[in-house]
């Protein structure tokens, strides 16, 4: 038997789905995602990419639902992602503790898990929401960014679904199917909430004792690793977060040494953004070789930072939070198994 189980779990972990329409899909998150940076540029105003970073992640929902429910989703999603964004740039603006920053991120993954199982998100779970609230809590803030977190990330939101309304009158237009029954809160939308939060709280910890600086991609990497419903799928993800953040290291590492200029960076994120979606939905271990360097990129941008530091905080943090949710993962089904 666990000959068995490690053989589906490395059947996952090397499987590429079916290609489902995915050049549409990286086609609207590239379009979405390199407006907002290129008006940044053009503004000078580049210190403010992350909250447009954030807002366009609104695009990467409801990838192969009707348009009429992505749009629905896509609103959803941008609202919880710019509400996120707040509650990072408030942490970092009243100069919270980084323990109580590390406890307040996990009540955010758990509460979101609990509302993206309920109201059926694709993709699940509260990745993109933590990565939100743990980096905007991680730069430096005034109350002046408050305001534009506001404005530029509800005007990226905004862009999103602009593209999204566009692409679907292109080619379909917006019929209106019917809305997705909402799920029923039972032990099993409890236990993915909890577990979440469990390994969000001690990947946060224990990022922040043992490497101190970037520790959100820890948190990060927790979440990931326990985003599934049972436990094959949370070994499956957590070990093609693994690798894939490994190679996408060294690629981000090429990128770094280039010291590209500002617009040839955005080109290659948007880039990169693309080859993400096209894979994303296949294999996640191949879309991390595209988010690893992508979100390496964009930090620098946002707030530059020594090449090696960035490479070598995403590699420990990486494995810190996937340990941690590995470890979780598995405690959480022996309890399920027992009870």
């Amino acid at each position: 038997m666990a000959e068995a189980s490690r053989g589906r779990v490395w059947t996952g972990v090397l499987r590429i789905g079916p290609h489902q329409g995915d050049h549409r899909v990286a086609l609207r998150a590239a379009v979405s995602v390199a407006v907002p940076l290129l008006i940044l540029l053009l503004i000078d105003r580049l210190d403010l990419s992350v909250y447009a970073s954030f807002g366009a992640f609104a695009a990467l929902y409801g990838r192969q639902d009707p348009a009429r429910v992505r749009l629905r989703m896509q609103t959803t999603a941008g609202v919880v992602l710019l509400a996120c964004m707040l509650i990072g740039t408030t942490l970092s603006l009243v100069s919270t503790p980084p323990l109580l920053a590390v406890a307040v991120i996990a009540v955010v993954a758990a509460a979101v898990t609990l509302f993206a199982y309920r109201a059926q998100w694709h993709p699940p779970g509260a990745l993109f929401a933590v990565f939100a609230v743990g980096a905007c809590a991680s730069f430096p803030a005034t109350p002046l960014s408050l305001a534009e977190v506001l404005v530029v990330g509800a005007t990226s939101v905004a862009w999103c679904l602009l593209v999204t309304v566009v692409f679907a009158l292109a080619r379909r237009g917006l019929r209106s199917p019917r809305s997705k029954p909402r799920l029923a809160i039972g032990p099993v939308a409890w236990e993915m909430t909890a577990t979440v939060g469990v390994a969000a709280l001690l990947a946060g910890v224990a990022g922040l004792l043992l490497v101190g600086t970037h520790w959100y991609w820890a948190v990060v990497g927790a979440v990931a690793a326990v985003g599934g419903a049972h436990v094959t799928a949370r070994l499956i993800r957590g070990a093609q977060r693994l690798t894939g953040t490994l190679l996408g290291v060294l690629v981000a590492a090429g990128l770094l040494a280039l010291h590209l200029p500002a617009w040839a960076v955005i080109l290659i994120a948007v880039a990169l953004q693309a080859g993400a979606e096209l894979f994303v939905g296949r294999n996640y271990g191949i879309a991390m070789v595209f988010i690893t360097p992508l979100a390496l990129l964009m930090v620098s941008l946002a707030s530059p930072t020594p090449p090696e530091l960035l490479l070598r905080d995403r590699v420990l943090e990486t494995v810190i939070g996937v340990a941690v949710g590995t470890v979780v993962a598995v405690a959480s089904a022996a309890l399920r198994r027992r009870h």
